[in-house]
């Protein structure tokens, strides 16, 4: 039997995803085989796809990207998993930490829990935000704010979403009780920030933080965390959504439970069949995309 996948050829832009037939992936012990439905992407596999991260992730082409897939496993099941980092950009693909989807989530919708969803619990309960909290969600428009706007209101807090103006108005649809965009000179304050993008936006907020607010300074996306120097603010990083096995299925466990009771919707702006991974590594790059943006496990959409 083989498995259709897209592979990295070499350190490049997109071009360098091709779709290849390789054999079945084989389960090893807590593995199990998955016939994907759905694949998660993240702009950080871009990073690594460009050559740009190689100092930091040992990973060199060729490989197959992907960390995490929602489909079937070889009873018929529904389920999500995780790759552990690679092999997920793919018909089939060897998953462990597999939860049960339950009634009412499509597969999509797990795919899209897989990462963000995940992280976004973690950050929660680090920041321990509650009813009393005003939240700025810098970087609303992405899977990961769109699930922080959601969990936060709720928790009872008041949430300011900043995004690009173009994607204020699907915002909104999530429930933000104030839109800022990100190109306005001026921010309301906030007792929580939530910075999912870093870099030079990220850094616009840390002033704003009310003192003995929080700051979760975890994204990246603008070029690099964002420093905090506020010896009144408690301060987080990407470190608490660093998860060990057990709080993965944990969060993915409860992530899908508040999808099927339909307290969090996730945001799945965009799909894209295998054979156009590249496409969707182009959208997402050239910022293109809202929510996330995840692979059909098929080859023609």
């Amino acid at each position: 039997m083989t498995t259709h996948a897209v592979m990295v050829t070499g350190f490049g832009g997109p071009e360098v995803l091709e779709l290849v037939e390789t054999a079945d992936p084989a389960p090893g012990d807590g593995e199990t085989l998955v016939e994907v439905g759905a694949s998660d992407t993240l702009l950080l596999e871009t990073v690594v796809r460009s050559g740009l991260g190689r100092d930091f992730w040992p990973i060199r082409p060729p490989y197959v990207p992907g960390g995490g897939v929602a489909g079937w496993d070889p009873d018929g099941r529904r389920v999500a998993g995780y790759t552990n980092g690679y092999g997920g950009y793919a018909s089939k693909a060897v998953a462990t930490s597999v939860v049960e989807v339950p009634g009412g989530v499509s597969l999509q919708a797990a795919a899209a829990l897989l990462h963000d969803a995940t992280t976004a619990l973690a950050l929660f309960e680090a920041t321990r935000i509650g009813p009393s909290d005003t939240v700025l969600v810098v970087g609303a428009s992405g899977g990961l704010g769109v699930l922080e706007i959601q969990l936060a209101r709720a928790r009872g807090a008041k949430v300011i979403a900043v995004a690009r103006a173009a994607k204020l108005a699907r915002v909104e649809e999530f429930g933000a009780d104030v839109l800022v965009d990100a190109a306005d000179p001026e921010w309301p304050r906030a007792d929580v920030v939530l910075d999912n993008v870093g870099g030079a936006l990220g850094a616009r907020a840390v002033p704003l933080v009310n003192p003995g607010g929080r700051f979760s300074a975890h994204g990246a996306a603008g070029g690099a965390f964002t420093p905090v120097d506020r010896p009144d603010v408690a301060v987080t990083g990407i470190e608490v959504a660093q998860l060990s096995a057990d709080d993965r299925v944990r969060h993915l466990t409860e992530a899908l439970r508040l999808t099927a009771e339909g307290t969090l919707r996730p945001a799945v702006g965009q799909t894209f069949p295998l054979a156009e991974a590249a496409s969707a590594h182009a959208a997402m790059e050239a910022r293109l995309v809202f929510g996330k943006t995840l692979l059909t496990g098929t080859l023609g959409g």
